[in-house]
């Protein structure tokens, strides 16, 4: 499937013009996007079963048939939404190799916020028209991860926020590579709490983000706080790894208190 190459190539286009020629080391802040975006929009495909899993009109005969592969179809309204999000995102990861003059800081501050907003419209999106699919599934929990890349890269290379918050960039990476180092030793990994403290946290770190991006944020203020927001999401990283690990029980959890 060409469509992650073209739709990075098109992002960069575009965002040549807006953006800084060259930025730090003489990397191109529009390239940079561009490669985010398909890099996700690769690894929503082989997740899915490779690239051809995942169908564009182009694919498809003037009968509706199938000319390459049988996987869901990406376009549709709610996966629109989420694409929108995703070139979003990737806009403001290239921005972590440009200077932040007042007007590219409120570039990425503006995109980042927006993208925010959309976070949970596909979704509801979805819902609402019948819609709900696999890959939709898929390119929301990639671009939820890499929106907590792209913002906090952008605002530690702007010296925002500390390099430390990067761990929050990591958390779910490191989680993911851990429990799929249990499945590869044989070990047993039991199901996620039923719990949706994980989301309220998110909520929280995507308001913050938005809001040290901001460039009238007092910069004090926002590495104060930091540690305060940063804290409790790691800690449910944490808790969820001792859940799937066997080491707490999942009730317990669940209920907030021992079985």
């Amino acid at each position: 499937m060409i469509f992650p190459p073209l739709s990075g190539v098109a992002l960069a286009v575009t965002l040549s013009t807006a953006f800084p020629a060259t930025g730090r080391l003489g990397v191109p802040p529009a390239a940079v996007a561009g490669l985010c975006l398909a890099g996700q929009l690769w690894y929503v495909a082989f997740g899915l079963g490779g690239v051809d899993a995942v169908r564009t009109p182009a694919d498809e005969s003037t009968d509706g048939s199938t000319e390459r592969g049988d996987g869901p179809r990406l376009f549709g309204l709610a996966n629109g939404v989420t694409l929108v999000r995703g070139a979003l995102y990737a806009a403001v990861a290239g921005l972590a190799v440009a200077s932040p003059d007042a007007g590219v800081a409120w570039v990425a501050a503006t995109g980042y916020g927006v993208g925010v907003l959309f976070d949970g419209l596909d979704g509801r999106v979805a819902r609402t028209i019948g819609t709900e699919t696999d890959i939709g599934r898929r390119l929301d929990m990639a671009y939820d991860t890499f929106g907590f890349v792209a913002a906090p890269l952008v605002a530690v290379a702007w010296g925002i926020l500390p390099v430390w918050y990067l761990s929050l960039s990591a958390a779910r990476y490191v989680f993911r590579g851990a429990v799929g180092l249990r499945r590869a030793r044989g070990r047993p990994v039991f199901d996620l709490p039923d719990s949706d403290l994980g989301k309220y946290l998110a909520g929280v770190q995507m308001i913050f983000l938005t809001v040290a991006l901001v460039p009238a944020a007092p910069d004090h203020l926002v590495r104060a706080a930091a540690p305060v927001v940063l804290a409790p999401s790691l800690g449910v990283f944490a808790r969820d790894y001792l859940v799937v690990s066997g080491r707490v029980s999942r009730r317990a959890v669940t209920l907030g208190g021992p079985e």
